[in-house]
């Protein structure tokens, strides 16, 4: 049951929406257990964010899982979401911040994992 939403200051086409989504469909797999079939995306632009005190394109992007990840994990996923952000949207790596919340508790079709 992974979310990821990403916030970010470029304009989001319906090309760019997916194309992203099917970007962290296939990476969200670096995480044991986690496919596209639960992955449930969110996307904003033409957020109104700074980054190191300028309006260069800039990104957040927030990963939660059900359960635990691990190091390796992390970083392999950091490393894929920053490549798809400067691909699709334009935004270059050291312009995005990735965050990440382990979820002990998940709700889905009127029950709780």
């Amino acid at each position: 049951m992974p979310y990821i939403s990403a916030r970010m200051t470029t304009s989001l086409t319906p090309e760019k929406e997916a194309a992203l989504t099917a970007a962290f469909g296939k990476d969200i797999e670096v995480f044991p257990g986690k496919t596209e079939r639960w992955l449930m995306v969110d996307f904003t632009g033409d957020c109104r964010m700074h980054f190191a005190g300028t309006d260069d394109p800039c990104a957040m992007v927030e990963v939660a899982l059900f359960g635990k990840g691990n190091p390796a994990s992390y970083d392999k996923m950091t490393a894929l979401v920053c490549k798809a952000m400067e691909e699709i949207c334009g935004i270059a790596p050291d312009k995005c911040y990735v965050k990440y919340e382990e979820v002990s508790n998940w709700g889905w079709n009127n029950q709780n994992f």
